[in-house]
């Protein structure tokens, strides 16, 4: 496998995580509303901490989400080459010969100039 795919996967992984952690988040908690006050009650124990570690799980995949993303781009395939146009370079050959001459004036019909429109 190359660079790109195992970014890629990782990428995948990640997301999925991430996904299932905000999945799992009480959508009810406090937020900022309960730490100046709004929440009435403290909480004691093992559910603070299951907060606190769900809150930094979240920040810490969405960064590194950020970062396998990031890194990623250095991965693609033709990344590192020259994005400069051959069309520019005067130096550069073509590979696709030109077309004969004779053979394009031969199929050519003979045209004459025409003849004045005055009709003189």
């Amino acid at each position: 496998m190359d660079n790109f795919t195992i970014f890629l996967i990782l990428i995948v992984i990640v997301a999925f995580l991430l996904v299932v952690v905000v999945m799992v988040q009480n959508p009810k908690g406090g937020g900022l509303s309960s730490t100046f006050g709004g929440g009435g009650t403290q909480q004691l124990g093992g559910v603070k901490k299951t907060t606190d570690f769900l809150d930094k799980s979240t920040w810490a995949l969405a960064i590194l989400l950020i970062a396998l993303i990031l890194l990623s781009n250095m991965a693609i395939p033709g990344a590192g080459g020259s994005a400069e146009s051959k069309a520019l370079d005067p130096d550069a050959t073509t590979t696709q010969p030109l077309p004969d001459n004779s053979s394009a004036t031969e199929a050519l019909p003979d045209t004459a100039t025409p003849a004045d429109s005055t009709g003189n």
